[in-house]
């Protein structure tokens, strides 16, 4: 074993309670965890003594954790706080062979390869300082994914994660419900109706997250025979349901905008209800959204844009015009300000917009670090979805946030956005580092069968 005091040995509070994530929350309903979490919060130890020091700093590094998930919906500044002190307490208790093995998978080394793409293309762009900084801050969230992996998968934190997320959450409905009631009240500046801070999509986004969660717990539990608590599941699912559909129906004039992001919950919802189908839903998801993109590309025109797409074939096309231009490597990070300012110039009408953002993520990218940022982008994406293939809640919830992000980046960039990009990274890493943990314990309940095996036979 490691002498280094950071490398920290998963003590598990209970395997038989968290071989799967809903058996965990069953648990932690019923109390059974209580002793166990009130002793050893973090159920880690060094594997040659404890070191209190990063310890008490582990336990510092899952609070920021767990206060970064509340923040996310409501504020970016608190947001970026946040992250930074969990940045700083982590660090200290990371082993560097823990981050190795992260990186060396798809799931984590394939947004390192993002992250570093958007640092060089820095080198070759001809935009200035300003927006070279500008287009790299929209990279720089991709390089702490594999941190959150290793994070989990020692911690048990992570459900609680969750549930400051869920809580948070909850909060923004009931204000959001309110406001609807109350149109006018003097605790919010938001133009937007029913919305009390960030954007209308951001909200939309969050509340599909947790909805769909929610219809997991609930079927789960009413298969357990929980059938209070699945009720309950499900009457807070569809009340966020409702506030996602109020808020569009009076936020948005562009119909394609919400289309994309409701269309992923009919798609999601069956799979609540069947076991592992992954590959075929996958197959499915990818080849609806290409299905969409191109019936949507065909129909429109760049002459008579329909009002339910706004402005968006006339950025895809300039985004299209751009990438063919320098299509491996792109313009570099922090062109695009400049290209569309370029595209616009003696152009009236619908045709002289100009925008900083093509409202594509495929397009953004290629934009910038052209067919290779491109080809990283989706290998990232698929990984990830691959990843969390399984039927446990931390499992279900990944798949939600990847095909969330793919569905809704056909119509925006979601992962260059500060909120849904972080939202992204935070519940891709957390959910991974829980999946890594569960797998991890599986295997060593496996392994504990297997040589138990002879012993019991003789």
């Amino acid at each position: 074993m490691s002498s280094d005091p950071r490398h920290f040995v998963i003590i598990p509070s209970d395997l038989r309670t968290i071989d799967r994530s809903y058996s965990l929350l069953e648990a932690l309903i019923d109390g059974t965890l209580r002793a166990t979490n009130s002793e050893q919060p973090m159920s880690i130890l060094s594997s040659n003594g404890r070191s209190a020091l990063l310890l008490r700093l582990a336990r510092y590094a899952d609070a920021f954790a767990i206060g970064t998930a509340v923040a996310l919906p409501w504020s970016k500044t608190l947001t970026s706080i946040l992250l930074t002190l969990w940045l700083i307490a982590l660090v200290p208790t990371l082993n560097l062979a823990d981050v190795r093995r992260e990186i060396a998978t798809p799931a984590g080394g394939l947004p390192i390869l993002l992250f570093a793409l958007g640092l060089l293309g820095m080198a070759w762009t001809h935009a200035s300082w300003p927006e070279r900084l500008g287009g790299f801050d929209s990279f720089i969230k991709f390089l702490v994914l594999p941190l959150f992996f290793v994070q989990f998968r020692r911690s048990d934190g992570g459900i609680w994660v969750m549930f400051g997320y869920l809580a948070s959450c909850v909060v923004l409905l009931a204000v959001s419900s309110i406001l609807m009631v109350w149109p006018g009240g003097a605790f919010t500046a938001n133009q937007e109706f029913g919305v009390p801070t960030g954007s209308a999509g951001a909200q939309c986004g969050e509340f599909a997250i947790c909805s769909l969660a929610l219809l997991f717990v609930s079927v789960e539990m009413f298969r357990r025979g929980r059938r209070r608590l699945a009720a309950g599941a499900l009457a807070l699912a569809l009340a966020f349901l409702a506030n996602i559909f109020f808020i569009v129906a009076a936020n948005y004039q562009i119909f394609f905008v919400p289309f994309l992001p409701l269309v992923i919950i009919p798609l999601l919802v069956p799979l609540v209800f069947l076991k592992k189908p992954w590959a075929k839903a996958m197959i499915s998801l990818l080849a609806a959204g290409a299905a969409a993109c191109a019936v949507l590309w065909v129909s429109s025109s760049p002459e008579n844009y329909s009002p339910w797409l706004g402005t968006r074939p006339l950025y895809w096309e300039r985004s299209l015009t751009f990438i063919s231009e320098a299509p491996v490597l792109g313009h570099g990070t922090g062109a695009m300000p400049q290209l569309f300012a370029r595209a616009a110039a003696g152009q009236t009408g619908m045709l002289g917009h100009v925008t900083t953002n093509p409202h594509q993520q495929t397009f953004a990218v290629g934009i910038q670090v052209g067919l290779v940022g491109i080809v990283l982008l989706w290998s990232m994406w698929i990984a990830h979805l691959l990843f969390f293939r399984g039927n446990t809640l931390p499992e279900w919830i990944g798949f939600v946030v990847v095909t969330q992000s793919i569905v809704g980046s056909m119509s925006d960039s979601h992962l260059f956005d500060s909120s849904q990009g972080w939202t992204y990274v935070f519940a891709v890493g957390v959910a991974g580092g829980m999946v890594r943990r569960l797998r991890a314990e599986h295997q060593s309940l496996q392994r504990a069968r297997i040589e138990g095996e002879p012993l019991n036979g003789r």
